[in-house]
């Protein structure tokens, strides 16, 4: 074994350009499908984090109100306040169409939503300056305003300048009572994180001029009874409703399970036709074996007939086949780790080279040495030594 090993090593080393070129779809085919697959999973994360971070326990819930049938916040309210084994926070969520002015400064792009104390909880978020929306802010439709990092800097110049400062939403004003602190650390941005109007959902209903709330966001004790969760409040909404057209119920937890299920089949799907590549590297491995049996063939003639067994000229050439699969495929593997994390800097994802891809690719790669090896190392095992000992 160790000496067909060192045979393997001469014949690949004297022939550099030809065991290159048999070498290269490997290289490409492994790199391929490690860069594939690790950017994709890298994007793919970066995907999920950034889903998740909206709150995996959170269950958004959407009601079509009518004259006859009509679900208020009062009701909803009670139906948590009775499940606190099940439920933890409840807000409505009522947005607001109108843009923000300051003097002559105006923020088309910002998120203006209305929503109750308990939301600041839901995302887990901070105060920066001031405080939060109160219950009695949205008992008494009292006309406040909790603004976002972005938000304060832009109109006022900071948190602590917007404290106590009047903002416009439409033709509506209102006093800012809080900043809350900011989220993203690389870059404040029109339309980010950053940049939000929260009011009472109360104030928000009126200006919206909508007499039904008919969105609220309720989180769950624990992302492990989501079903039971979200089975109870359909089972409340269709009391009142009577009809399942009438509302919708939506757990992030169950989008974030089927993100997660598009992203393997994706990697798989991926991986798979980066693999093809793999496939043609096998078919010109077995080329070229072919054409080194024909060229060693009086060389075959020679060992057998010093006594040489077929298993041994078998073994001889597999194993070479499979050498020069191998280092292509550690080749690959080096190229593959690089172009990943060369490209996910590019993209500016974090994408490291997957543990399974690298094993996957060179289990592969080495299988496709001993597979397409096989064909010719068994044809020169069967060569007739007197034939052989002719050719030239």
């Amino acid at each position: 074994m160790l000496q067909s090993f060192k045979m393997a090593l001469k014949s690949i080393w004297g022939n550099k350009m030809r065991s290159f070129l048999t070498m290269l779809g490997i290289i490409i085919g492994v790199a391929a499908v490690i860069i594939l697959v690790s950017v994709v999973s890298g994007y793919m994360n970066t995907v999920v984090e950034s889903f998740a971070s909206m709150g995996v326990n959170q269950i958004s819930v959407n009601v079509n109100n009518m004259q006859s049938r009509s679900l208020s916040v009062e009701d909803m309210y009670e139906f948590v306040d009775e499940h606190p084994d099940l439920y933890e926070r409840i807000t409505p969520n009522v947005s607001v169409s109108y843009p923000l002015k300051n003097g002559n400064e105006t923020m088309s792009s910002t998120s203006i939503k209305g929503y109750s104390e308990d939301y600041l909880g839901i995302k887990e978020y901070e105060m920066d300056t001031g405080r939060n929306l109160s219950y009695a802010d949205c008992m008494a439709e009292k006309r406040v305003a909790v603004l976002g990092y972005y938000t304060a800097v832009t109109l006022f110049g900071s948190p602590e300048e917007a404290m106590g400062q009047k903002i416009k939403i439409g033709a509506n004003s209102l006093k800012v009572v809080g900043i809350v602190e900011r989220q993203d650390e690389d870059e404040l941005e029109e339309g980010g994180t950053d940049d939000f109007v929260w009011l009472p959902y109360s104030v928000a209903a009126k200006m919206s001029r909508s007499a039904n709330i008919s969105s609220y966001i309720i989180t769950t004790r624990s992302t492990d009874n989501t079903d039971e969760c979200t089975d109870t409040l359909e089972t409340f909404l269709y009391e009142v409703f009577k009809n399942d057209d009438f509302y919708t119920v939506m757990a992030n937890s169950e989008l974030l399970d089927e993100l997660n299920s598009q992203i393997a089949m994706m990697s798989t799907m991926l991986g798979g036709i980066a693999g093809i590549s793999l496939l043609v590297a096998g078919v010109g491995v077995m080329n070229i074996m072919l054409v080194s049996v024909t060229e060693r063939t009086r060389e075959i003639g020679i060992r057998k007939a010093l006594g040489a067994k077929k298993s041994v000229i078998m073994q001889q050439f597999v194993i070479e086949a499979a050498v020069t699969s191998s280092i292509g495929g550690i080749i690959g593997i080096l190229l593959g780790s690089l172009g990943t994390g060369a490209i996910g800097t590019a993209m500016g994802i974090s994408a490291a080279p997957s543990f399974g891809a690298v094993l996957l690719s060179f289990g592969v790669s080495v299988g496709i040495g001993l597979l397409f090896g096989y064909m010719p190392a068994s044809r020169a095992a069967k060569l007739n030594p007197i034939d052989a000992l002719r050719s030239e």
